[in-house]
């Protein structure tokens, strides 16, 4: 009676061989085993890249879902400020004319603007450039080649 196991795996002796044991009476050539073990080592390379692949994309899906959902709450926030600058000239209009509640209010966007530009343009000279380690291997590989050449 065959039995079959619940994971999936043949019984021993259903015929079916993961690996010849040297006593087995295996008849195989070493080049049909190599055959064989270069087709497994493919299938293998072939179902990884596939599961890469549909990793890939499951993760490519959420982050476009978080892209969309930041850029949702951008646009709310643009909203909210615009909001707040319309009530912030209304409330001011209450003590002086609304051009001037509103050129106030604009000035000091215009402040907000220039300290965050600053910031920002600090921050980049902070940072380093790109690549930094590869410009000078291949810096270096270049002064190897030429000492190999004139030496």
């Amino acid at each position: 009676m065959t039995t079959f196991d619940p994971a999936g795996v043949p019984p021993p002796d259903s015929g079916a061989h993961l690996g010849s044991d040297p006593g087995d009476g295996d008849t195989r050539s070493l080049g049909d085993i190599v055959g064989d073990i270069a087709t497994d080592l493919s299938n293998l390379v072939k179902q990884e890249l596939e599961l890469a692949k549909t990793e890939a994309k499951e993760s490519a899906t959420k982050a476009g879902k978080g892209a969309g959902m930041f850029g949702g709450a951008g646009i709310a926030a643009l909203l909210m400020l615009i909001s707040l600058t319309l009530t912030v000239i209304w409330l001011l209009d209450g003590w002086m004319p609304t051009e001037l509640a509103a050129l106030i209010v604009t000035v000091v966007w215009a402040a907000i603007a220039g300290v965050l530009a600053l910031r920002g343009r600090a921050e980049f000279k902070r940072m380093a450039p790109p690549m930094e380690t590869t410009q000078q291997t291949l810096k270096e590989d270049v002064q190897w080649a030429k000492a190999q050449k004139n030496g």
